[in-house]
């Protein structure tokens, strides 16, 4: 069984719109910045650029300038930024916190949860399926 359930359009309606959103807000109301001024800097335009859905190859787009592939590797590297933002910067407690969790889910969206588009017609090829002669269970 796979795991690998997130496809474009979950990513792109259910995570980047209002997950980015909702990380902004959340960054004022949690007061981010208390170690170190850059903490909410850094968070709130790391969070900006999962905005990048308004620019790549999705059915969302406001302008197609980004492919798919580029805009994951983006988050990706979003990811790695906020995984060495703590150390390299500094922060502590609640904004090494925030930018650790911000990490921990990106890099788990994106790679190990991250899952291939199927279209209607491949789904109903898959369910009409026949076993092959000779394989298990013929």
């Amino acid at each position: 069984m796979s795991f690998r359930f997130i496809t474009k359009s979950i990513h792109t309606y259910l995570i980047d719109y209002p997950v980015a959103i909702v990380l902004i807000v959340a960054a004022f109301l949690l007061k981010l910045g208390k170690s170190s001024p850059v903490a909410l800097w850094l968070s709130v335009v790391t969070r900006v650029s999962l905005l990048l859905s308004a620019f790549t190859d999705h059915p969302t787009v406001l302008v197609r300038v980004i492919r798919d592939w580029l805009h994951l590797w983006v988050d990706r590297a979003l990811g790695v930024v906020s995984i060495t933002a703590p150390s390299t910067l500094h922060f502590t407690g609640l904004d090494a916190g925030y930018s650790w969790a911000f990490a921990a889910a990106v890099l788990l969206t994106t790679s190990a949860l991250n899952a291939p588009e199927v279209s209607a017609a491949q789904r109903a090829y898959l369910d009409t399926r026949t076993p092959m002669r000779g394989s298990i269970g013929s």
